[in-house]
């Protein structure tokens, strides 16, 4: 699966703009990395969205315990890659029908964190169990909002396009021919999203999550870590 967005939807991650300028490599623009993957895996299908960006995905060579989903409901888009173990508790709980899948549960609890607000967005994707990744793209109000499960379980990266967009995908070589080294895996167990503008880990909101540059043998440029809470000794 891909997403790809403009910086007038999301402002490049300063950790892995730093790490493409440390180590510089080739990169191509967005358009070319969509055509990229359209023209490398079969069966793909791509959705413009404007000048904001694309989704594209295709179900060839997914698992049949992690399939890929593409959903869209009142200008609110999202690519789904896993299972969510408690789909229809969640259903109950946001009051949908049984027929309702993984991508369009995602949708629904989204809206339900934007016309909430100020409904805390770790509580939305702390009730998701199971093996995930998603993006989701709100075109009424260009937010952005992306999360991985808590182990990982399906891979997802980001990185930087050779024209400043930010793009997402579950295929690491992919993003590498067009990000270089302004590339990171999503750290698991946490989200970002514009409206909030930063990384968080949603178990634990408070704790920071920074990027570590990573050696120049590696693929990445940088390594996301949720920092552990600050232990405080007591006084007398």
């Amino acid at each position: 699966m891909l997403g790809v967005f403009s910086s007038a939807v999301v402002t490049p991650p300063e950790e892995l703009v730093a790490a493409g300028c440390r180590t510089p490599s080739p990169k191509m623009k967005a358009k070319a990395l969509l055509d990229r993957f359209l023209e490398v895996t079969p069966s793909a299908v791509s959705v413009q969205i404007g000048s904001e960006g694309y989704f594209a995905y295709s179900h060839h060579n997914e698992s049949p315990l992690q399939p890929r989903g593409f959903g869209a409901k009142e200008e609110i888009f999202c690519v789904f890659e896993g299972a969510l173990d408690n789909l229809g508790s969640l259903r109950q709980q946001y009051g949908l029908p049984k027929t309702v899948n993984d991508v369009v549960l995602v949708i629904e609890a989204y809206k339900a964190l934007r016309d909430r607000a100020p409904y805390p967005p770790n509580h939305v994707v702390g009730h998701l169990i199971g093996n995930f990744a998603f993006v989701v793209f709100d075109q009424t109000t260009s937010t952005l909002f992306v999360a991985s499960d808590q182990h990982g379980r399906v891979p997802l990266y980001w990185g930087i396009t050779a024209d400043g967009y930010v793009a997402f995908a579950d295929d690491a070589d992919l993003l590498k021919g067009a990000c270089g080294k302004s590339l990171a895996s999503f750290p698991e167990g946490c989200f970002y999203s514009t409206a909030v503008g930063e990384l968080k880990c949603y178990e634990n909101p408070k704790n920071k999550v920074t990027a570590i540059p990573a050696g120049e043998e590696e693929i990445y440029g940088a390594k996301f870590k949720v920092e552990a809470a600050p232990v405080f000794a007591a006084t007398q």
